[in-house]
């Protein structure tokens, strides 16, 4: 592997096992039978009813596109926006129709923790942008990476504060929901924020980071409901992803582009066929289509169809390039920058502090009684 390189990460999976298309035939115990069940049997009888509740042709939500993959596998990509009470509706209506085998988010492992925490607990995180986060960000992922991590915490802070909902909600009920249906496994599908900060930061010159962090920085404008909620029409979405091109082209390519190369390969992955299980070896083997439910940004869509019949290779998009010359240097001004800053800061407050303290009544009297107290030559 090479230096640098990070491999895909692995899918988390909330059920044992995956399920087989529809059309399987599924062998039936009738009434007055022994229920003395193998294996085999009782697994046929899960999907049985996971079939019977499988609808052929769903009427599926608008903000669903359907995807077919060589061997028959369907794919039914929910497009969805974060802060949205409709999307999470959409996600439950989506995965109760198809009843799906695997169900895949647009999340990695280090933002899984969101699956779990309930709504007021992700309310209370997002708008607190404490001094141990930053730190913890930097940690993870170096200076520059970890300062623009906070500054997106910020606008999601404020987004948040002007709505009062926390995001990830369509992420949540995908989950419960994929824990409700028969043999349905939960994919984390996007790639590892660690390598997307990086090589975001990476693709942008210094006055590029400049010209973000202020803007980021100074977000204030009020944000309504309806205006997420317009974020679900595509036309309104591709103004705003062209209003990014033509200021950060590069930003757009890894935060943007890259992740829809990530996120359709991870939804190839989970759309292959199915091996059924058999009663003995002796048993041919038999396969099925898939059925997979992807739940993203709808941002993300259009590139996932784009990608959907091209040959993919993720090894070149998750490599994250070294640091350039002037990226050392802007590292280094913005170290010298917050420790000159520190000490500044220091030094006044302790300038200021003892002047209050000589100023007190109490202080002066102490002086005095010493002055007056010290031997005179």
């Amino acid at each position: 592997m090479e230096e640098g390189e990070e491999q895909p990460p692995q899918e988390a999976s909330a059920e044992p096992a995956a399920t087989p298309g529809a059309s399987e035939v599924v062998p039936r115990v009738l009434p007055g039978e022994p229920q003395n069940l193998s294996d085999v049997d009782a697994f046929n009888l899960l999907l049985e009813m996971k079939l019977k509740r499988r609808r052929e042709r769903p009427h599926l939500p608008r903000t669903v596109t359907e995807l077919v993959a060589e061997d028959g596998s369907r794919v039914y990509v929910v497009g969805t926006a974060h802060f949205s009470d409709d999307s999470k509706k959409d996600v439950v209506k989506t995965i109760r129709a198809v009843q799906p085998d695997v169900v895949v988010v647009e999340l990695c492992q280090y933002r899984v923790s969101m699956l779990k925490m309930d709504e007021r607990t992700l309310l209370r995180e997002a708008r607190e942008i404490s001094l141990e986060k930053l730190q913890q960000a930097v940690r993870q992922n170096g200076l520059m990476s970890g300062l623009m991590q906070m500054l997106l915490l910020k606008v999601s802070a404020h987004i948040t504060e002007q709505l009062g909902m926390a995001p990830g909600g369509e992420f949540r009920e995908a989950f419960k929901e994929a824990s409700k249906v028969p043999f349905c496994k939960f994919h984390l599908g996007d790639r590892p924020i660690p390598v997307t900060f990086k090589r975001a930061i990476a693709a942008l010159s210094l006055w590029q980071k400049v010209k973000l962090a202020w803007g980021l920085c100074f977000l204030s404008d009020p944000i309504s409901k309806d205006d997420v909620e317009r974020c679900k029409q595509k036309d309104l979405l591709e103004q705003m992803m062209a209003e990014m091109i033509g200021e950060f082209p590069d930003l757009h390519r890894t935060i943007v582009s890259e992740r829809d190369v990530y996120l359709t390969y991870m939804l190839r992955q989970a759309a292959r066929r199915l091996e059924l299980p058999r009663s003995s070896d002796a048993e041919p083997r038999k396969c099925v289509p898939s059925v997979v439910v992807g739940v993203v940004g709808m941002g993300h869509v259009p590139g996932i169809e784009k990608n959907w019949t091209t040959d993919l290779n993720i090894h070149e998009i998750m490599t994250v390039p070294p640091p350039s010359v002037s990226g050392r240097v802007s590292r280094l001004a913005v170290k010298v920058a917050f420790l000159g800053l520190l000490g500044y800061g220091l030094y006044w407050v302790g300038r200021r502090t003892a002047s209050l303290v000589l100023a007190l009544p109490a202080t002066q009297y102490c002086l005095q009684r010493a002055a007056a107290a010290r031997p005179s030559k």
